[in-house]
């Protein structure tokens, strides 16, 4: 058994990433955090944190804070069942950034008693850090149950081409052709991001190699559609009302869904049971 005083200790590490803050977190001193990380990395007989700015978590160290995050859960649960006072337990999740600017935010207002940690990620990227053990849940585009977890489909998110008329005018004035998206300036979120990519493939009937800016923002996407700065692929409900107000064009009637599903981890499924109800009705409401 490992001391729940370490296991603490480490998550608040790697939850404040630093000694300080963790010191700070749990009103002891950096000595005092610094002596039980100590301690745990000489029960395991490995290092749990890269000593960094900010700290990060091996491989191990990983592994424990999970464990310590869902110990704090069923703590948690206990408690609740029993009519007694409980904490509040940090729950880290992984959510791509277009659902956590449309539909996601409201799911975790709707219930309380928890504290919430968001790890932004790509849908088809996410289900990686559910099976390194890094999150307890995640928003993702894998369907089949990762080992361990429970898997629940959650609906389509709808992402239309869109740019600011102005845009659309100047570099697509026969419509979108492979000649016109080889040449127009594309947005692009990050490099694991392939649904400008995909639509440009299914527009074009071929594989388009795309100028494209790098911007790592929901609403800044939208932004910069709205600008002129080029042309992206935009979820529908943050687009709808700049559409119709005419500040943006879809570029065509094509539309590109993605299937998203709600994946959670079977020692944390009891616990977070309210969280995942909340999770699949703000999807049924915003999703198609």
């Amino acid at each position: 058994m490992h001391d729940p005083a370490h296991l603490e200790a480490l998550a608040a590490v790697l939850r404040t990433g630093s000694f300080d803050g963790a010191a700070a977190a749990l009103n002891v001193t950096p000595s005092a955090v610094s002596q039980r990380i100590r301690a745990l990395e000489e029960r395991v007989g490995t290092a749990v944190v890269i000593r960094a700015q900010p700290c990060r978590a091996t491989a191990a160290g990983a592994r424990l804070a999970r464990h310590a995050e869902d110990v704090a859960l069923l703590e948690h649960a206990l408690a609740a069942d029993l009519g007694q006072e409980a904490g509040r337990p940090h729950v880290r999740i992984a959510v791509n950034a277009d659902s956590l600017a449309t539909w996601f935010l409201p799911a975790l207002s709707a219930v309380a008693g928890l504290l919430y940690d968001i790890v932004l990620d790509d849908q088809d990227h996410s289900a990686e850090l559910l099976r390194r053990g890094e999150v307890q849940a995640a928003v993702t585009a894998h369907g089949a149950p990762i080992a361990g977890c429970d898997a629940h489909r959650l609906g389509r998110l709808r992402y239309i081409a869109t740019a600011s008329p102005a845009f659309a005018a100047r570099w697509f004035p026969a419509g979108v052709t492979a000649e016109a998206l080889a040449e127009a300036p594309a947005l692009t979120f990050n490099q694991k991001d392939r649904l400008q990519s995909d639509w440009a493939r299914r527009m074009a009937g071929r594989p388009v190699a795309l100028p494209t800016h790098l911007i790592a923002s929901s609403q800044a996407f939208v932004d910069a559609a709205r600008l002129g700065l080029g042309w992206g692929m935009n979820p529908e409900p943050l687009v709808a009302g700049e559409i119709a107000a005419g500040r943006l064009v879809a570029l065509s009637s094509g539309t590109l869904d993605t299937e998203l599903h709600w994946q959670v981890a079977r020692l944390a499924a009891r616990p977070l049971a309210r969280l995942t109800l909340a999770v699949r009705r703000a999807a049924a409401a915003a999703l198609s």
